[in-house]
């Protein structure tokens, strides 16, 4: 990451992305080109997602109830990061996140629903990016971005589908 300076006159833009249980669309790489930072909130599925995302930009990611083999026992279950002055923390499933894990934190971002949602509750923004793996029932295959500027935030869920659809990315607000 930049210094503070850095992060204080510019926009730190993330990409969110859970779920791909081993399938990463090409339409997700393109929706996350441009991010100083991937986040991915587990459910990754194979380590050569990983990769991939690398090459685009640094990555934090968590692991997921499903990521069981040997490559992913070094994953943290939960992980913490402070782009552009904003904390947030990473988990898979909400449900397993401790209040003091939480604590201080402006953004909660997590997976494991495969829905898409973001909610402000009590000043936090709990973000969810939805599945961006394989489609699962009828839900959306999306992922997300979060663009941080000057400790200000917004949040989008990308809906790849429609990116697939129309070839270039289309953002719900």
């Amino acid at each position: 990451m930049t210094g503070r300076g850095d992060q204080a006159r510019r926009t730190v833009r993330l990409g969110v992305i859970s779920d791909t249980h081993g399938l990463l669309r090409p339409e997700a790489l393109r929706a996350l080109r441009g991010a100083d930072v991937i986040v991915h909130a587990g459910d990754i599925g194979a380590p050569g997602i990983l990769d991939e995302l690398r090459a685009i930009a640094p990555v934090v990611a968590v692991r997921g109830n499903n990521d069981r083999d040997p490559w992913a026992e070094a994953l943290p279950e939960t992980a913490t990061l402070v782009p552009g002055g904003v904390p947030i923390v990473v988990v898979h499933d909400l449900a397993t996140l401790s209040p003091a894990a939480a604590r201080g934190a402006r953004v909660v971002i997590a997976g494991h629903s495969h829905q898409p949602r973001k909610l402000v509750r009590d000043g936090v923004l709990f973000f969810n990016p939805g599945s961006a793996g394989p489609r699962r029932f009828r839900l959306p295959i999306a992922l997300g971005r979060i663009d941080i500027t000057h400790g200000r935030l917004r949040a989008r869920i990308v809906d790849l589908a429609a990116t697939a659809a129309r070839g270039r990315v289309m953002i719900a607000r």
